[in-house]
């Protein structure tokens, strides 16, 4: 008999893997418990705490997408779309960063992040709640490239100077800008 987490097996049969995932059949072949195993004995053994402590079991309120769908299909020109994405950013960033303080909570629990290694579970944590972040930096890093395109682009390159014979000093450098380009 094999013995599969609390389930024991017949070794001889070829149909010892019907029914089971690839998971489930890696963890069996290195005896080891699969994601699910770990999960359902650690809801097993919270049911005292969760009793005392009760979460919500529903997942956070998803924000309505249809208003954001609606007026980007409006949308002519590439500050009515920056608009929108902001208008997205604004409203995502309360909840990613709720979700970034409780996963550093989470991290920072018992201090179990002091003086962690990379890759414990503690700096997985606090990478997450970076990255939960992240998200909004980078969707506004992209929403402010398309604009500096339309509102400041860069500034035609001078001509490179002449070259001066071996031994002498450089050409003087062309005279400054005088004043802010159009469109500040």
């Amino acid at each position: 008999m094999l013995t599969v987490g609390c389930a024991a097996l017949p070794s001889d049969g070829l149909d010892i893997n019907v029914g089971r995932d690839a998971e489930q059949i890696a963890a069996a072949h290195f005896g080891i418990a699969t994601r699910g195993d770990l999960l359902r004995w650690a809801r097993r053994d919270a049911e005292p705490f969760l009793a005392e402590h009760p979460l919500p079991a529903e997942p956070f309120p998803v924000p309505d997408p249809a208003p954001y769908l609606a007026a980007l299909a409006a949308a002519e020109t590439f500050a009515e779309v920056s608009a929108v994405t902001q208008r997205l950013l604004d409203a995502a960033q309360p909840a990613l960063s709720t979700m970034s303080d409780l996963l550093v909570a989470i991290a920072r629990w018992g201090d179990r992040h002091r003086a962690a290694e990379q890759g414990s579970a503690a700096k997985l944590l606090m990478e997450a709640a970076s990255g939960s972040l992240s998200v909004l930096a980078l969707a506004d890093e992209a929403d402010l490239a398309v604009l500096r395109v339309m509102y400041d682009p860069t500034p035609a390159q001078p001509p490179p100077a002449p070259k001066t014979a071996p031994g002498l000093p450089p050409a003087p450098p062309g005279p400054p800008p005088a004043g802010p380009t159009a469109g500040r």
